[in-house]
């Protein structure tokens, strides 16, 4: 199997993750800060352990804003429900996953939501942004980079101008995080927002927030927490108000071990091994009668390993379909992201996504080049037949 599918979860996962699983259940069978028993403590330990790689890595300098989820899209939701139920104004890109527009067009407070179009200049880009502030304006939600079609936006800048006007500042950092450097203090970000399962290696059902608390963050979910067990109300300290109830400790000791796997390999290694066999994929098409690409050359530091493509004639599932008898796994059709496809101009049809990995090769890249030329070709002797 040729897996290009790695924006969805990166597969197949490291030999260190999977020996980590496995000692999770073997090693680490209590249950973490719920018993004084030593299987519990050796459990917690684990956790605190991956609370603070985790910090280290994206330059947190409180390990307690370290926050499990069960995923990115309940980090998002957390902060935009938490911070805007009660109204005012929150701004988001036009390139935005359906865990931010979903959530923002459900908020109860029924706050104003203000979109920004994404630019190529970035001048521009960031002034999109600035014009929509407003007084009531408590709020910018924005991904680092678009899960569709893999353009970046400059998060320092929107940081430094969100907070230029009072005004909170939330990544969805779901393509970008163990991809491109991220420090929440040098990029002065508020909330982070991390799929776990996608950058880090780690396994499905793995989620990150992370905190830098300027406003609190009220908890979405109340219950059990190892911790003030006599009070009535949910515990106020970090972590233990956003982590109710068992931790996913087998997901945890993923994400450890996903970290040491982008930590000794290279993160800016890995990215340039994915950039590179993109880029290589993105000339064999660039040109190609039949076939469509939307963006520019993927580039360093603009852009992350993420390209759509489609062939005229065919639908994007169909491609998709096609290349499965191949043995090549991308996904097609809309992403999750309808407004990246808006932006992009591919509504209803969406496109075909490519995306590679750490353990992606050249003969991989190659035999979906050969595969995109064979589906053209076909297309377009058929159309011609046809005339």
């Amino acid at each position: 199997m040729i897996y290009w599918d790695n924006a969805a979860t990166t597969w197949p996962k490291p030999n260190a993750v999977r020996a980590a699983l496995q000692q999770s259940v073997t090693a680490f069978g209590g249950n973490p800060g719920r018993g004084g028993h030593r299987l519990s403590m050796a459990a917690a330990e684990q956790v605190y352990e991956c609370r603070e790689a985790v910090a280290r890595f994206f330059g947190l300098e409180d390990p307690t804003g370290v926050i499990f989820m069960p995923n990115c899209t309940t980090a998002l939701n957390t902060v935009i429900h938490g911070l805007m139920d009660n109204g005012g104004r929150v701004i988001v890109s036009d390139l935005e996953h359906n865990a931010v527009w979903r959530s923002v067009n459900s908020l109860r407070g029924q706050p104003r939501v203000d979109v920004a179009a994404w630019s190529a200049d970035e001048d521009e880009l960031v002034e999109n942004f600035r014009r929509l502030i407003r007084a009531d304006t408590r709020l910018i939600v924005c991904t680092h980079a678009s899960n569709v079609f893999g353009v970046t936006f400059p998060i320092r800048r929107l940081a430094a101008l969100a907070h230029r006007y009072g005004v909170l500042f939330c990544v969805d950092a779901a393509q970008t995080a163990g991809v491109l450097p991220i420090d929440m203090q040098a990029d002065d970000i508020d909330y982070l927002c991390v799929a776990a399962h996608k950058g880090l290696y780690a396994p499905m059902g793995m989620g990150l927030l992370l905190c830098r608390e300027r406003v609190r963050v009220p908890s979405l979910i109340q219950g059990g927490t190892g911790s003030y067990s006599l009070q009535a109300t949910q515990p106020d300290e970090l972590p233990d108000r956003l982590e109710s109830g068992t931790p996913n400790l087998l997901g945890i000791c993923g994400v450890r071990a996903g970290l040491r796997f982008v930590e000794s390999t290279g993160r800016d290694s890995i990215y340039k091994h994915e950039m590179e066999l993109l880029s290589y994929v993105y000339q064999r098409l660039e040109g190609t009668q039949g076939i469509s690409l939307y963006t520019k050359k993927p580039h360093l530091g603009t852009s992350v390993p993420v390209l759509s493509v489609n062939v005229d004639g065919m639908s994007s599932e169909d491609v998709a379909r096609e290349l499965d008898r191949y043995g090549v796994a991308v996904r097609a059709g809309l992403h999750c992201a309808p407004l990246a496809h808006r932006h992009f101009g591919t509504l209803p049809r969406g496109t075909v996504r490519l995306v590679p990995s750490a353990f992606s090769t050249r003969f991989e890249a190659q035999t979906i080049c050969k595969l995109f030329h064979q589906f053209a070709q076909k297309t377009l002797h058929s159309s011609k037949n046809m005339l």
